[in-house]
């Protein structure tokens, strides 16, 4: 009796150690599948367009200030093609910028035309000021001269740098020579002159000889320029 219940009870043994055999593998093989997904990190995803609209965006760069003209408004005479800014105080409507258009005349809102050309800022202050004491009492008025279009000349022909250029300053042909950057190679350094246009609509032609003017010589040809001159280098 005893041997046939040890001939049953071994294979009955073999396969419970087999089962927890097999129980144990399963266990150890999901640990490590747990272990690993849990370490694994989720990958980062770009942002949308909505997000990366959202983002606060880099702040641009500043707005250049719009040029004002280095005059004297005690000194300056204003002329054809300036640009003005007038403002007349707590009066938005009358506040403009104009330019003087080529009869010398401006427009003004409530003035009407008025004459410009050959007025310092401040007689045309107090030409518009005038105008206004019709309509309003004690008026403010400022005048600015925003651009200089009048006085100006120009440089043509072998220069570096040719084109018109201010002339707010006193200004002779050596100085516009070199403001314009000097001579291209092949320049025609003796036979340069200036185009001067006269009162009666008529031009001249002012010679000036740069080899002798740098050597002392003629230096009456050195002329101080004149609004709208032309300085040729041939």
């Amino acid at each position: 009796m005893y041997s046939r219940k040890q001939k049953f009870g071994s294979p009955a043994i073999l396969i419970m150690a087999l089962l927890l055999l097999l129980v144990a593998s399963l266990q150890g093989a999901w640990g490590q599948s747990t272990a690993g997904t849990v370490s694994v990190a989720k990958p980062a995803l770009p942002a949308t367009s909505s997000e990366s609209g959202n983002a606060a965006q880099p702040a641009g760069p500043d707005t250049t200030a719009p040029r004002v003209a280095d005059v004297r408004p005690d000194s300056f005479i204003i002329g054809t093609e300036d640009i003005l800014t007038i403002n007349v105080w707590k009066e938005p409507e009358v506040s403009k910028v104009v330019p003087v258009r080529p009869d010398g005349m401006i427009s003004l809102p409530l003035v009407g035309e008025i004459k410009a050309t050959g007025l310092t800022p401040i007689q045309l202050e107090d030409q518009i000021a005038t105008a206004l004491k019709r309509l309003m009492a004690d008026p403010q008025v400022t005048v600015i001269v925003s651009e200089v279009h009048s006085l100006t000349f120009n440089v043509v022909g072998q220069a570096l740098k040719p084109g018109y250029y201010p002339l707010t300053r006193r200004m002779t042909v050596l100085d516009a020579i070199a403001l314009s950057g000097g001579f291209q190679p092949f320049a025609k350094q003796k036979k340069i002159y200036v185009l001067r246009t006269q009162a009666d609509g008529t031009q001249v032609r002012l010679p000036f000889n740069y080899k002798d003017v740098i050597k002392g010589k003629h230096a009456d040809q050195n002329i101080v320029l004149q609004p709208r001159d032309t300085v040729v280098i041939p």
